[in-house]
């Protein structure tokens, strides 16, 4: 009891993680300019060109994708190549990879995605993409599948744990249940064997043993004939429509025509006996639910955002990036030693007289003018000359005496008589002085 109570955690864990991957995976991731719009177009023309060569690369995508997204989810884990690992062992040395085959075609595809839009198109998303290409081409569902996985960085043969061909239907449940997936969608994925081979060595023990009643009397002997004379030789899973991917395997299952074992238990065991029968009479049932069962198959485990990588090469890890050159941090100065040196002497003040009045520049006085004084004229020459006579001195003649009239006029004043003074005396020296001015 405790141990279906501790499965049943695990498988609602499981559950919820895939749908939290789910929501970060769209549609149409890579259809931006600042991504890759002409991926999933570059990705269907090559897939087309190569199954126009080859119709079973159907059955070679289908295995491949089934066996990639069921060991570590869909990561490309199964990609690498073992010489680009560091023990020199992948996931393709583990013995169930042995017969996936079409490596180049994912390489080739790759190629024109890295000389069209590199470092952006993952290796994981290129196989999810491819197979369900191939599966319209060969007459199963269209359908869109989300895209925006990441390229794992780790490929271990030790973690392969696929189903066995010769398990039992509870045995297949439980593997099934444990990666998410109920009754109905393991026997949708099992479909898958509508196209394909398997080979002589795994169908010889369980299958061609001994007739115990669970394959067709006329298949049981054309097998047994085919693998005792011609040794491990291929055989095809589905006897009728080997290379289209319909409902016919189901039918085929009910006839008792199932190659595999756990295909043919499929019709006989009470949990999965009404889905094959179903899936038989319902070619659009098979077609939905193959279509669902294979989405929800590309949402296992993913790797999103900036887990793992893009890969250049998807047989090899990318190089792990340079390292950013070492910062050699020095360390830091010591600080400043601080000498406390004995503070200055107080200074001297020294008592000094007081400053000197100002000078006051006060300019010489100007020299007085010079006075240019001629030099004195020599003495006159004192002539001795007879005395001049006196000079005459004019006495006008006396008026004649006023004729006495009652009716004339008063005598003049005093002041209205004009009397010229007399001439001043001239002195010797101004009668000698030169008349042309002053000698220098």
């Amino acid at each position: 009891m405790d141990k279906k109570i501790l499965f049943l955690f695990f498988f609602c864990i499981t559950l919820h993680l895939a749908a939290i991957v789910s929501a970060q995976l769209q549609v149409g991731f890579y259809n931006t300019k600042a991504r890759c719009p002409a991926a999933e177009t570059i990705v269907r023309d090559t897939v087309r060109t190569r199954f126009s060569s080859d119709r079973s690369i159907t059955a070679a995508l289908l295995r491949m994708y089934f066996h990639d997204c069921f060991v570590r989810g869909c990561d490309a884990s199964l990609l690498i190549d073992s010489k680009n690992t560091k023990n020199k062992k992948s996931e393709k040395d583990a013995g169930a990879n042995g017969s996936v085959r079409e490596y180049g075609l994912i390489d080739q595809i790759k190629s024109k995605l890295e000389a069209t839009c590199p470092n952006t198109v993952s290796c994981a998303d290129i196989i999810a993409l491819a197979t369900r290409d191939a599966v319209a081409l060969a007459g199963g569902p269209s359908y869109s599948i989300p895209t925006g996985r990441r390229d794992g960085l780790v490929s271990d043969p030790s973690q392969v744990n696929l189903p066995a061909p010769s398990i039992t239907v509870p045995q297949a449940i439980q593997t099934f249940q444990s990666k998410g997936f109920n009754v109905n969608e393991m026997v949708s994925l099992l479909g898958g064997h509508t196209v394909g081979i398997t080979h002589c060595s795994f169908i010889q023990g369980d299958r061609l043993s001994r007739a115990d009643g669970s394959m067709d009397t006329k298949l049981f002997g054309s097998l047994k004939k085919t693998c005792s004379s011609k040794g491990d030789s291929p055989v095809f899973l589905d006897q009728n429509t080997s290379f289209v991917v319909d409902n016919s395997f189901y039918k085929q299952l009910r006839l008792k025509k199932g190659i595999l074992k756990i295909d043919q238990l499929l019709a006989s065991d009470r949990s999965t006996t009404g889905i094959v029968t179903n899936f038989a009479s319902n070619p659009k049932a098979f077609q939905q639910a193959f279509a669902n069962a294979l989405i929800k198959l590309g949402n296992t485990q993913v790797l999103v955002g900036k887990s793992g990588e893009i890969r250049k090469n998807c047989r090899a890890f990318n190089p792990p990036p340079s390292p950013p050159p070492k910062i050699t941090k020095s360390p830091p100065p010591p600080p400043p030693k601080i000498i406390k040196s004995p503070p200055p002497p107080p200074p001297k003040i020294a008592k000094s007289p007081p400053p000197p009045p100002p000078k006051v520049f006060s300019p010489p006085p100007p020299p007085p003018p010079k006075v240019f004084s001629p030099p004195p004229p020599p003495p006159p020459k004192i002539l001795t000359s007879p005395p001049s006579p006196p000079p005459k001195v004019f006495s006008p003649p006396p008026p004649p005496p006023p004729k006495v009239s009652i009716f004339s006029p008063p005598p003049p004043s005093p002041s209205m008589v004009s009397v010229s003074p007399p001439p001043p005396p001239v002195s010797n020296s101004d009668r000698f002085l030169p008349v042309f001015g002053p000698q220098a």
